[in-house]
């Protein structure tokens, strides 16, 4: 398939091969200090930013309305399930393929059209359950047509936000991106219980008016999104040759192959803790109202999480950041199986998410500097896709461990599962050197297709400091 033409809007960069935070105007100012400006004076990242809150809060709305009027129209639990199965197999679908195709089609375009897909199904949503009696088969479908569009938007997101922040300010801007949708879910959840006990359609209208935001966002957005334009006057291979790619560049770099393996793994394991943790409170005396009460301080967890996250890359290194998180994360797994009442479960998970939201801003914040801006879609895509197609795995196994040992050992296995995890950092520091290096100095891997898998040898050269590259 030949590659669509993005916006006469979207230039080519002088050097096709370089971050692209370095060709928005806020990649090279500095304050009077010889600090970078605040993110939150560039005008563009705070449109992103807000359209992605607002989108992020509305979502929230609707994952808590889904299973409550799914419950209303056919009483059946299983029901619930699965139209969140649904919406999550939408989004694996077309996931990769939103990578692939925001390396090669305008990403503006992109961006504005999936939310504008997520917007109509949730608008016809709210639609059917005021017109009353909405059918199942349409619910489920329109779940499944959003999730769609869930995955287009949500491989494109990584390249954007790299055009959109200066490369010094990517571990900040991604710690923020992470509170923020920390902050929604702390929100979303009364917000869409008042919604729903005001009128069922309202949670459903309220989620698709939020994806619009997106739309708009991505519209005033001044700065060229990408991909660059390439005149060389061949056609470009068609998509699957463009994940292959994807997946050949993530070979080329030992950080990359271990960041993924090791974070799907772990994704995996705190889908299994989320859901041990609700049957450990259940099991000391906890309701449903306490559960919300604990499931609110791990959320506040997170948000001090992604406020420290940049503060400690910059005073003790990523390295130690990815360690210590890892570790104190560890132990708050095994201080759960030990927390005799309620409310210390909920402060020991308030320290557990504290320390794991560092750990994500680290891996995705190295990642998005290391890969070359023409692959970063499919890379990012790619790594998500991993990351979501074994985390189903996480819930199972906790469950079957939690009928045949009981809640308290089963979370000591997942435990102990972690520690592992946490072992792994020590002994693959050779795959981890990328860490050793700051943020802001990391080398682009080279975008040429032709180069070899590379050793660890192999990345001290592409580490070196970005002042010392040739382009």
């Amino acid at each position: 398939m030949a590659r669509s033409r993005p916006e006469d809007a979207e230039q080519t960069t002088e050097d096709t091969g370089r971050s692209a935070g370095d060709s928005g105007k806020a990649g090279g100012d500095t304050g009077q200090n010889g600090k970078p400006p605040s993110l939150w004076r560039d005008r563009d990242y705070v449109v992103w930013w807000s359209g992605e809150g607002l989108s992020s809060l509305g979502n929230s709305v609707s994952t808590l309305a889904f299973p409550l009027l799914m419950l209303h129209v056919t009483g059946s639990a299983a029901q619930a399930g699965t139209i969140t199965v649904l919406h999550m197999l939408g989004r694996l679908g077309t996931l990769v393929l939103g990578g692939a195709l925001s390396d090669r089609v305008s990403r503006r375009l992109l961006l504005g059209l999936a939310a504008l897909v997520e917007a109509l199904s949730m608008g016809a949503v709210a639609w059917l359950v005021y017109r009353g009696d909405p059918s199942v088969l349409g619910l489920d479908t329109l779940a499944f047509v959003s999730g769609l569009g869930a995955g287009l938007r949500s491989g494109v997101t990584s390249p954007v936000l790299r055009r959109i922040v200066p490369k010094e300010r990517i571990a900040d801007a991604t710690a923020q991106g992470m509170g923020r949708d920390m902050l929604a879910q702390l929100l979303g959840a009364p917000l869409g219980g008042l919604l729903y006990s005001m009128a069922r359609w309202i949670p459903f209208l309220f989620d698709a008016i939020s994806f619009l935001f997106i739309t708009l966002s991505s519209f005033l957005i001044r700065r060229p999104l990408g991909p660059d334009r390439q005149d060389d006057g061949e056609d470009r291979p068609g998509l699957a040759a463009d994940v292959k790619d994807g997946l050949r560049m993530i070979r080329r770099s030992d950080y990359l192959v271990f960041t993924l393996v090791w974070g799907a793994a772990l994704n995996a394991v705190a889908q299994g803790f989320t859901l041990l943790f609700v049957v450990m409170v259940q099991h000391r005396g906890g309701g449903p109202t306490t559960i919300g009460a604990v499931t609110s301080l791990a959320v506040a967890g997170g948000v001090m999480g992604a406020v420290l996250g940049p503060w400690l890359m910059r005073r003790i290194g990523a390295r130690r950041v990815l360690l210590l998180s890892a570790w104190l994360f560890t132990a708050s797994f095994a201080a759960v199986a030990v927390a005799p009442r309620p409310w210390q479960i909920g402060l020991v998970l308030m320290v557990g998410m504290t320390s794991m939201i560092p750990m994500n801003v680290v891996t995705e914040s190295y990642e998005i500097r290391l890969v070359p801006d023409a692959y970063l879609g499919r890379v990012a895509a790619t790594g998500q896709f991993g990351f979501q197609a074994v985390q189903w795995t996480g819930p199972l196994v906790a469950g079957v461990l939690a009928d045949s040992l009981g809640v308290a050992p089963a979370v000591l296995v997942l435990a102990a599962a972690m520690a592992v995890l946490a072992l792994t950092l020590h002994l693959g520091r050779r795959r981890l050197a990328l860490l050793d290096v700051p943020l802001d100095q990391v080398q682009e891997l080279p975008a040429d297709d032709a180069g070899p898998v590379l050793t660890p040898a192999d990345d001290a050269v592409l580490i070196r400091s970005s002042k010392d590259r040739t382009g």
